[in-house]
């Protein structure tokens, strides 16, 4: 199948040739036709599944058709790195419209709060926000939806676990009833479906998401001891200088400085991300891997979802993620569209069950590597002895206090 089997504007699809869209993916060949067809979706697709662009493509058809230059379409999405890349993808497949498009998200300076005011009095088709931002305007009077078509809520499951389920709820209380609301999820957790049924009216169904990492990715663990993670990471990094892009994960933004720090000090040309960057620094960090003058990014799992950085050939999980699903999600920067990745994790003695429970929900066991002998003995694979508190949760059971910090 092919794009042009959808029946999109030419201006569209001149947006998307220079984008290098060939065919589309499932989650995009299933969910396009039933969104021009006016009706609501939950969907349930993965990281990497592409589907930012279902949901963007025919809706931005949609807008084409019906004229533009009011409030037509609200996306609400977790994180502002999520808010900024859904406005550059908007961007790039409407450059050869006139239509606009927005990012709303918090931790910008007051200019950036003018600005966004602006836009929503002169028009703009498009907004992608964070919930706290969007409420804001909506409390000041400067958001109002009366032309609003279409509501979509991208990693609807995040936000919950974020602990923004009532800002959504109060979000949607001020949006026209007559709409059409799109869902997409990574996961389906029985919270999920419980907002899908206040919010969607007879929705379709679509799940792509299998529990599963990428074919293209080789997966391998390693155990070991806390103290043998450096010098491990140090013989990886060393035997691997042909990979231009390694994504480095850690679960707190406190272990994320001080790997960015140790590293450098190693003379890698490494940086970090984390929430106590402002975003103009995190823009640019990420910018500087995009583009490959940055070799290693170490990060929270604020990257794990939604960050769309293409040809990453290498992840290694410096901790193994305390959600069995954030394992799939963190696997999934690598091997994306049909190339292929390496993902590498260190798993420490308490957390051998976190490793046990991820090889359940993937239906697999992964890989088990040989930590060099001159780094010394090595722990038994011991899953089922508890070793203290393993704070470990099994697929969408998360901490709903979105301001503990320490983990983005």
């Amino acid at each position: 199948m092919e794009f042009s089997a959808f029946g999109f504007e030419p201006e569209l699809m001149d947006g998307m040739m220079s984008m290098g869209f060939k065919a589309p993916t499932p989650i995009q060949e299933q969910a396009i036709p039933i969104i021009l067809k006016n009706k609501d979706i939950i969907a349930c697709a993965q990281t990497g599944t592409g589907k930012t662009a279902a949901y963007l493509l025919p809706v931005i058809n949609k807008i084409i058709l019906r004229g533009h230059g009011s409030i037509n379409t609200l996306i609400i999405v977790p994180t502002r790195e999520l808010a900024v890349q859904i406005d550059e993808a908007i961007r790039a497949f409407t450059y050869f419209t006139n239509l606009s498009s927005i990012a709303v998200y918090g931790g910008n300076d007051g200019a950036m709060y003018e600005q966004e005011k602006r836009s929503f009095r002169e028009g703009v088709d498009i907004i992608v926000g964070t919930p706290g931002r969007l409420l804001s305007h909506i409390s000041q009077g400067y958001l109002k939806f009366d032309t609003l078509q279409h509501l979509i809520l991208d990693e609807a499951d995040r936000m919950l676990d974020m602990g923004f389920s009532d800002d959504i709820t109060r979000i949607i209380s001020n949006l026209p009833e007559h709409r059409q609301s799109l869902l997409f999820s990574a996961t389906m957790p029985h919270k999920i479906r419980a907002i899908a049924k206040k919010i969607l009216k007879d929705p379709d169904q679509i799940n792509i998401a299998l529990s599963k990492p990428a074919e293209g990715v080789t997966q391998g663990v390693y155990i070991l001891h806390d103290n043998q993670k450096m010098p491990l990471l140090r013989t990886i990094l060393n035997g691997r200088n042909e990979i231009k892009s390694i994504l480095i994960f850690s679960s707190t933004k406190e272990k994320v400085k001080q790997l960015e720090m140790e590293l450098k000090r190693l003379k890698y040309n490494v940086a970090a991300i984390h929430s106590d960057l402002e975003q103009i620094q995190r823009k640019a960090v990420l910018r500087s891997f995009s583009n490959r003058e940055l070799q290693i990014l170490v990060a929270t799992d604020i990257l794990s979802r939604g960050i769309d950085i293409d040809n990453i050939g290498m992840v290694i999980n410096y901790d193994v993620p305390s959600d069995a699903e954030d394992y799939i999600h963190r696997v999934g920067r690598t091997a994306r569209a049909d190339t292929k990745g390496e993902a590498i994790t260190f798993v420490g003695l308490n957390d051998q069950r976190k490793l046990m429970s991820i090889e359940e929900l993937i239906e697999g066991e992964i890989n088990r590597l040989a930590v060099p002998e001159d780094l010394g003995p090595t722990p038994a694979y011991e899953p089922k002895v508890r070793r203290g508190n393993t704070n470990f949760r099994h697929g969408g059971n998360r901490n709903n206090n979105r301001r503990n910090n320490s983990r983005r």
